[in-house]
């Protein structure tokens, strides 16, 4: 964390963004100042704190999703509001995005602390699911850590921990979580996190055990973040996605808007596990293992999975322009047709049909442009590799994981080091060679006469040409 105080700063967060939550305090008098220990005394505190905790939470993986996506090839920032740097990717540890995201991620840490050491001490009426909870929230903010930053203090001022060492540090906070697990999609969507963190740590056996484990206990399992609009917690990412700041790449268009508003006070959800990632593990590693025929399988197993999953129909995005007075122009009609680089081919079906009279379908969930003949036409590792990595950059559209797929990493904001000797060694980003600079993930070039679009440069591809660096591809 950042703040020398943050026991004070995390209690009065997290009590005051308890919307529902009335402290009350002797004689029927709400009480704004109630101080800890009175706190303490109440008769819902584990309540309260998991409520104050899972709210954070929330609020935690919108801001995520609404930093990281633009720091890769799915968004670009057409608009002048949020961060615009990002998009270059330029990530400066002085950035207040990076503090904020990392304040987030030590505030998350220590209310599931607080609540697991503290309140449950004092709150006998403290439940299993509430434990379940603030334990899976723990493994979360390490995982958060671990995929999001080359490293992070621990504690407050403290030891300073890289990016491996914080992913292994959710396993047993995982294992805690598993212990009060009660029902069989608790413990897949659990399973699902190990399977998340052995993936990224490269250990491909433990991975495959836990995604095997998990499609077992659910095979279509879906855990998602909750917003609630009338309160106030509002997912970060739906507004920019939903209005006209944030433009998905060309090819992506079919996918997006993922988050909407059918009236005002709506807020979609976020996934945060799904029993796609599962398939898409196995797939991965038993193609590592050699196995190009069984990984096929899991892919063409997660299409159809795909394939039942909700769909918004008749979606009326007619006001998205797509430009709006941003800085480029991207394509709005469905004759549009997109090549992944200059040396891929045309393919249609990518771009939708937006301008009135016409109403649009987008996938809620998870949506694929991959088809069982893709897989199967796939000859060779480095081919269906590829696919992998745009059926992982298709499912997980606007979920805030393709950054980490990319092999960029943020540093230690310049608050943590100013007084943090730990810090100092990270505070310069993890940004691969061979990511293109410039906006270069988000560029193309749009024939309006011929309606082709040009991406300038597959990131798929080139995630796969360097699937042996240090930074990508952690089964190879």
């Amino acid at each position: 964390m950042m703040k020398k105080t943050l026991k004070p700063i995390l209690f009065c967060f997290v009590i005051l963004s308890v919307s529902s939550c009335s402290l009350i305090a002797p004689g029927e008098i709400e009480n704004p100042n109630v101080s800890e220990n009175t706190f303490l005394e109440t008769d819902n505190a584990m309540e309260t704190w998991v409520n104050g905790t899972e709210k954070s939470f929330a609020l935690a993986i919108g801001d995520f999703c609404l930093q990281t996506e633009i720091i890769s090839d799915n968004y670009f920032n057409n608009y002048t509001r949020e961060n615009k740097v990002f998009d270059i990717p330029e990530l400066l540890n002085t950035d207040p995005d990076i503090a904020e995201l990392q304040r987030w991620v030590g505030n998350l840490r220590e209310s599931a602390d607080y609540g697991i050491s503290t309140v449950q001490q004092h709150d006998k009426k403290t439940t299993h699911e509430q434990l379940f909870k603030l334990y899976y929230i723990k493994a979360y903010a390490y995982i958060l850590a671990g995929e999001n930053f080359i490293a992070l203090p621990i504690a407050d001022g403290g030891e300073v921990k890289t990016w491996q060492e914080q992913l292994k540090l959710a396993i047993p906070a995982l294992e805690q979580a598993l212990q009060y697990a009660a029902s069989d999609d608790d413990r897949a969507f659990i399973h699902t996190l190990n399977a998340r963190v052995y993936y990224r740590l490269g250990l491909t056996d433990q991975a495959i055990n836990e995604s095997q484990t998990a499609l077992q206990l659910s095979k279509d399992l879906v855990k998602q973040i909750k917003f609630d609009g009338p309160n106030g917690v509002s997912n970060a990412i739906q507004d920019v996605v939903w209005k006209t700041m944030y433009q998905s790449l060309p090819r992506l268009d079919f996918l997006d808007p993922k988050y909407f508003q059918l009236k005002s006070t709506d807020e979609c959800p976020i996934s945060i596990a799904k029993a796609e990632e599962n398939h898409l593990i196995l797939a991965e590693g038993l193609l590592a293992k050699g196995q190009l025929e069984n990984s096929k399988q899991q892919l063409k197993d997660l299409i159809a999975l795909i394939k039942t999953r909700p769909i918004q129909w008749q979606l009326d995005d007619q006001l998205e322009g797509r430009y709006n007075g941003g800085f480029k122009h991207f394509p709005d009609r469905s004759d549009y047709l997109v090549a992944a680089s200059p040396t891929d081919e045309y393919r249609k079906g990518l771009v939708l049909d937006r301008k009135p009279p016409f109403l649009i379908n987008v996938p809620t969930l998870s949506g694929t442009s991959v088809t069982p003949k893709m897989v199967d036409s796939s000859s060779d590792t480095d081919q269906l590799l590829a696919l992998i990595y745009l059926m992982r950059q298709e499912v997980f559209m606007a979920e805030g994981r393709r950054m980490n797929d990319l092999g960029i990493r943020l540093p230690i904001s310049d608050v943590e080091a100013a007084h943090n000797q730990a810090a100092k060694p990270y505070t310069q980003a993890q940004i691969p060679s061979f990511i293109p600079l410039g906006q270069g993930m988000d560029a193309f070039t749009i024939d309006t006469e011929n309606h082709l679009v040009t991406i300038q440069y597959n990131m798929n591809k080139v995630i796969v040409e360097n699937k042996n660096s240090e930074f990508v591809v952690p089964f190879f």
